[in-house]
């Protein structure tokens, strides 16, 4: 990485600042990147609780936070609309059709998000705990494969006092929940304009006429 960032700067001094953040935030990232022992997925921080906070939890809880106050300013507008409409004797039909999938999709989005975001805050607070209570198992256990292992037992701690301890469901519902997140985001681009210009593309490839836009 050191010789990478040398190269950088010495091949494009007008672009020092931006080349030194791009290289320095890829660098944090690949220190704090690590494969999960459940999954098998890499992910950034899961041994590290600054890096999860940092470069995970403060950028999802952002992101929530602002896209549910634009998403409630934009029902604010479409109710005016609405109403608006409603004086002037114009039909409203798709426009409460429209509102009625917008508010479905934020539901099928908002919770799964919400659900991811809680259970990185649950996480980063019990992390050190739970690493805690598994060394502490770990090194006083007599049985394979730990005993050929040989984990060093935490100074200072007091074995007659239990330690909280994930739960399986907990780790289960993070990824129910991130995955959903994406499944949301599909259903949405499946309407009928997207089915129509994928079958125009086929016929598109197959020589034939495509359909025009109704």
């Amino acid at each position: 990485i050191e010789h990478v960032v040398v190269r950088q700067i010495v091949s494009c001094p007008c672009c020092l600042a931006r080349r030194i953040i791009c290289l320095y935030i890829t660098y944090s990232h690949y220190i704090s990147l690590s494969g999960d022992v459940l999954s098998g997925v890499c992910f950034v921080g899961l041994w590290n609780v600054a890096a999860l906070r940092l470069f995970v939890l403060v950028p999802l809880f952002t992101y929530l936070v602002l896209g549910t106050a634009f998403l409630l300013t934009g029902f604010v507008s479409l109710f005016r609309i609405r109403t608006i409409m409603k004086h002037d004797g114009t039909k409203t039909d798709k426009l409460e059709r429209f509102m009625v999938r917008i508010g479905v999709f934020s539901v099928l989005y908002t919770v799964p998000a919400t659900i991811v975001v809680a259970c990185l805050f649950y996480e980063q607070a019990h992390h050190n705990q739970w690493m805690l209570g598994w060394q502490r198992d770990r090194c006083l256990a007599t049985e394979e494969p730990w005993k050929t292992y040989n984990v060093n037992c935490p100074p200072g701690v007091d074995y007659s006092t239990p330690l909280s301890e994930p739960d399986f469901i907990f780790f289960l519902i993070k990824y129910l929940a991130t995955l959903v997140v994406g499944i949301t985001s599909g259903f949405w681009v499946c309407s009928g304009k997207t089915i129509l210009v994928w079958k125009n593309l086929w016929n598109r490839c197959l020589g034939r006429r495509p359909e025009s836009y109704v």
